[in-house]
């Protein structure tokens, strides 16, 4: 394998002191997913201290190891910087300043892990793509991703979150995208950040980060235009918006949901009409292949090669994928991840397309919602009312959604994701279509868990 860090770079990018010659493969924060050739960076977190794991790094075949403090060790494989958090930022903005291909970087309400996972799939069929590892989006994630980028990369993708304003500048700066794509707007993170415009505002310091030749995409349908248009005017760039709207420089025309996937024509403003076929439902899916074709487009890359691609793209685990259950007697549509209002909405959406005798939905918890968590919960309950059969809830604010329920649907409701488990299991029967779906903090995979290790047979 090409090492990504010669020992020359490491000194020379972290202005830090190593004595052996290295050749590094590989990134690591974490010595249990740690691989042969890696530089293991010793991080220092809330509760932990990658100092703790030089030695179990170094055994397990760590080429380097990144330190800031005395380790009581003198082997010549420890890099010696000041800070190992800017070390990894130092070896992000090098690995920036060397890459010559096509960055993209990504943001939103919803959507954006899989907007990001899309274009990855729809790249890589345009040469070789590097792209954030799972929600890799934060203040250690973003530069990760930077620092792992193969020197051969044609293009890299990276993610980019937040929770409280100020935070998405200086990791879009670090990025510095040619294309800023925006998935959505919505009141993820409410609580901290007071208004949804509030939100579009930070959400757009990403198009400011773009040069004057950048390409930036958007929603068409967020209200919001004049957030956007500002940030683009700030940074000089091109403006496109992507949705279903006659006025929309990207259009969705033609869409059509099934069980099985979805097709639509992507209509371009250059005239030009693609048509679109994806092998996983959900309307919210075809929003983010549309969001992801149009970036390329923007880019003035070729669409047929990336359209072939996305036809094989299939949603992974908590993001949308469907799998067997109760020995092939029910399905679980895994939503479980993260949630949003938007996003539970469409996830239900997705929902009623399933075929099933039964459409269950258990839902927990939204976080991060603050003083809006209350009304922001009980919005879903026509939704939730159309499109589920029977629901299951946990978690202090979804229990305003399962009290205002018509009673027939009601199933049970608990404190806790774990505690409500083995009530969804001894509900199933066969022909049912699950779907579970919550925030992260909620911890729904304590019910994705037993129901994937076999559940209760009908």
């Amino acid at each position: 394998m090409t090492p990504i860090w010669t020992s020359t770079e490491l000194r020379e990018a972290t202005s830090g002191q190593l004595i052996a010659d290295v050749a590094v493969t590989g990134i690591s924060i974490d010595t249990r997913t740690l691989e042969p050739g890696d530089l293991f960076i010793a991080l220092v977190g809330d509760t932990s201290d990658g100092h703790a794991h030089i030695a179990t790094a170094l055994e397990r075949g760590a080429a380097c190891v990144m330190v800031h403090s005395a380790s009581g060790s003198d082997d010549p494989r420890l890099l010696h910087v000041q800070d190992t958090m800017q070390g990894l930022r130092a070896l992000a903005q090098a690995a920036r300043a060397r890459f010559a291909g096509v960055m993209i970087g990504v943001t939103g309400s919803v959507g954006k892990t899989t907007t990001k996972n899309m274009l990855h799939c729809a790249l890589s069929a345009l040469g070789p793509t590097h792209a954030a590892v799972a929600s890799y989006n934060n203040h250690w994630g973003v530069p990760l991703t930077l620092a792992r980028m193969p020197r051969n990369a044609a293009f890299c993708v990276a993610e980019i979150g937040m929770n409280h304003r100020g935070e998405i500048a200086p990791l879009a700066g670090m990025v510095r995208p040619d294309a800023a794509v925006i998935t959505t707007i919505g009141s993820s993170h409410l609580g901290y950040m007071g208004s949804v415009e509030a939100i579009a505002e930070e959400k757009s310091d990403l198009i400011r980060a773009l040069s004057n030749a950048g390409a930036a995409l958007v929603p068409d349908d967020t209200g919001l235009d004049a957030v956007f248009e500002d940030a683009a005017a700030q940074a000089g760039c091109r403006l496109a918006h992507v949705g279903l709207g006659e006025n929309a420089d990207y259009r969705l025309n033609g869409v059509h949901t099934t069980p099985e996937g979805s097709q639509f024509t992507l209509g371009c403003r250059d005239g030009t009409n693609h048509v679109v076929t994806l092998a996983a439902p959900g309307a919210h899916l075809v929003r983010n292949a549309g969001m992801a074709l149009a970036t390329l487009q923007a880019l003035g890359l070729p669409l047929a090669p990336p359209i072939a691609a996305l036809a094989a793209w299939r949603p992974g685990a908590g993001r949308g994928q469907i799998q067997p259950i109760m020995a092939g007697q029910a399905a679980l549509l895994d939503e479980s991840y993260n949630a949003s209002v938007l996003s539970i909405r469409a996830a239900l959406e997705t929902l009623s397309l399933v075929p099933g005798e039964r459409k269950i939905a258990v839902l927990g918890d939204i976080r991060e919602l603050g003083d809006f968590a209350e009304s922001e919960h009980l919005s879903l309950v026509p939704d939730v009312t159309a499109n589920a059969d029977l629901v299951f809830c946990c978690c202090p604010h979804m229990r305003h959604v399962f009290d205002a329920l018509p009673e027939e649907k009601r199933g049970v409701w608990q404190s806790d994701a774990a505690s409500l488990a083995p009530f969804v299991q001894s509900n199933l029967k066969a022909g049912d279509v699950v779907l579970v779906k919550g925030s992260l903090g909620s911890r729904m995979r304590d019910i994705v868990t037993p129901l994937l290790a076999g559940g209760v047979q009908a």
